[in-house]
């Protein structure tokens, strides 16, 4: 790490190392490769982190993985209880509800600037996104759905040039990110929001603002509609 290599975990927990990334600090990359582990759910609620066990784990000193943590604390992903322990937080439904709303308003007034452009060109990136997303699905290939049903989102924001809005909620958005992450095994789930990818999808084509703000409402909806069920299936995640 301290070359600025990005170590992450694939599937078996192992480190293994990726390509250079030279304009991340060091504490910035331990942020990120906690953060996603956090948010797939590797690192579970309530699991406790070592910070001179974080640290040997991706090469570095204390001090990086320190400042991280406290990053990630403000993120409401970590609990640090001083001169004691720190732990990866339980969901907070609550504020899961409160990113929710603020993403909905944001992608509502996205799609209605999109479905009124004559040119659907800028179209033609989340267009390639959706047909990588149905070749994951019929791969079974969770995790890149999953990055793909980020990026789905992030090309629309992209298109209406407020794609720093996508990434302010998106920093938000560990707790309603963890779970969708719960609920995206399910049986149809993954079939589900492909449905209503396509539905957005189409509408934007067609121009549909009443359309495309039916399925947007609806998609995103999905997730904290099923938060009961989601609860009683993993308690002990709350």
């Amino acid at each position: 790490m301290s070359d600025a290599v990005m170590t992450r975990t694939m599937g078996t927990g192992e480190p293994v190392r990726g390509s250079p990334v030279r304009r991340m600090s060091a504490s910035d990359q331990i942020h990120h490769a906690l953060r996603e582990r956090i948010v797939s759910l590797e690192l579970k609620p309530g699991q406790n982190l070592s910070r001179g066990e974080t640290a040997e784990f991706y090469g570095v000193s204390q001090t990086p993985v320190r400042d991280a943590m406290l990053k990630l604390e403000q993120d409401g992903l970590l609990v640090i209880y001083p001169q004691s322990k720190t732990e990866v937080s339980k969901i907070d439904v609550g504020q899961a509800r409160e990113t929710q709303f603020l993403r909905l308003s944001i992608e509502l007034e996205v799609t209605r600037r999109l479905a009124a452009l004559v040119d659907k060109a800028p179209l033609a990136s989340t267009r390639q996104i959706l047909s990588r997303q149905e070749n994951a699905l019929q791969d079974g290939d969770l995790e890149l759905f999953a990055q793909l049903d980020r990026r789905f989102h992030l090309s629309l924001c992209e298109a209406t040039g407020v794609a720093n809005l996508w990434r302010l909620v998106a920093a938000r958005s560990g707790h309603i990110d963890r779970l969708r992450n719960l609920n995206l095994p399910e049986p149809g789930k993954t079939a589900n929001i492909v449905f209503y990818h396509r539905q957005i999808l189409e509408a934007l084509e067609a121009g549909d603002k009443v359309a495309v703000e039916v399925a947007v409402r609806e998609h995103l909806s999905g997730t904290l509609a099923a938060v009961e069920e989601i609860m009683a299936r993993h308690p002990e995640y709350f």
